[in-house]
């Protein structure tokens, strides 16, 4: 019966999850610029209430980014340290994917447009495709202005669901996405209980990588922040 640990600090929100084979138990907190301070308690304090030392885990997972540079060296750091301690394999997980995952998780198929705001003017974006077997990327993810999105992202006419904090930028978007936008969810954010989710497939495949080979996903050379 596998069971991974995943955190996420990638954005304002930070949360710890286990997924025990499945069945997924899941601390989230708003809290800006607390998750240093929060997320190792929050952590200790969910395994304990489960019964759980980090030797019963097979695997560490952590919202690998995009996001807030300072909010995703803490979770990588955290995942390095208990996967240290633990001699565990780590699973990088795509926070995009988290939130499209999330949406998925509400009964919603077809493509979903995840974003994140990616500050000094930017936006993390991702295009994944929901059907029965859950979430995939199409294509790659990206970071631009709002206004220079790809136009030729889509491939068909099919209806778009939009979610995550980049739709801060709706209205600088082209026209021609925001008319294909069904449905927008901007409250939705990274959690560590989708990230435990996908991570289990992860698992199972061997997409695993030592401690010291984490590196999270910026996107970009300059420091964004929380």
């Amino acid at each position: 019966m596998p069971l991974i640990l995943a955190i996420d600090t990638s954005t304002q929100a930070c949360s710890c999850a286990i997924n025990r084979d499945g069945a997924i138990t899941e601390e989230f907190a708003l809290i800006p610029r607390q998750h240093a301070q929060k997320l190792l308690p929050m952590i200790s304090t969910m395994m304990q209430s489960l019964g759980l030392a980090y030797r019963d885990l097979d695997a560490v997972a952590f919202g690998c980014g995009p996001g807030s540079f300072t909010g995703l060296r803490i979770a990588a750091g955290a995942a390095q340290g208990i996967a240290l301690g633990a001699d565990l394999p780590v699973i990088g997980v795509s926070t995009l994917a988290s939130q499209a995952l999330q949406i998925f998780e509400q009964g919603q198929t077809g493509l979903i447009f995840s974003t994140l705001d990616a500050r000094i003017d930017e936006v993390y974006w991702g295009n994944y495709l929901a059907t029965a077997g859950g979430v995939s990327l199409s294509g790659e993810e990206g970071l631009c202005k709002p206004e220079a999105l790809p136009n030729n992202l889509f491939k068909d006419d099919s209806p778009v669901i939009a979610v995550g904090s980049g739709l801060a930028y709706l209205a600088r978007m082209p026209v021609s996405w925001r008319e294909r936008f069904v449905h927008q969810a901007p409250g939705i954010h990274p959690r560590a209980g989708a990230i435990a989710a996908l991570a289990m497939p992860m698992l199972s495949r061997g997409e695993t990588q030592a401690p010291d080979d984490i590196i999270p996903v910026y996107l970009r050379d300059k420091v964004t922040h929380s």
